[in-house]
């Protein structure tokens, strides 16, 4: 299990334990944090899921790839160079204890 850290706009942390490969989306979802909406159910079509990433962890996650690039343009709330979809990022070791910042809104 990977811990992640939620951090919702109003500065609550949630610990969240996802099982290795599940993206930071569905696990949200599943625990039912307010924050991250995930309106595509994971397909990086609705930007519903943006979060910011702690800098600490954001080198350690793969590249943005073009369909990610394009739904981080149209974000609700405003895009910083830390910004990502969670359904576009999967639990692994190489992130264990990534903290992630909800924005103030999804839409």
């Amino acid at each position: 299990m990977i811990k992640v850290t939620y951090v919702a706009s109003d500065g609550t942390k949630t610990d969240v334990e996802v099982h290795e490969g599940n993206s930071l989306m569905h696990a949200a979802v599943a625990n039912g944090l307010d924050g991250i909406i995930g309106e595509c159910g994971g397909s990086a079509m609705c930007a519903t899921c943006h979060v910011y990433v702690d800098e600490a962890f954001a080198d350690r996650l793969p590249p943005i790839d073009d369909m990610e690039e394009e739904m981080l343009e149209c974000t609700a709330s405003e895009r910083r160079k830390t910004s990502r979809l969670s359904c576009q990022i999967e639990a692994s070791s190489e992130i264990d204890g990534i903290v992630v910042s909800m924005p103030e809104t999804q839409i």
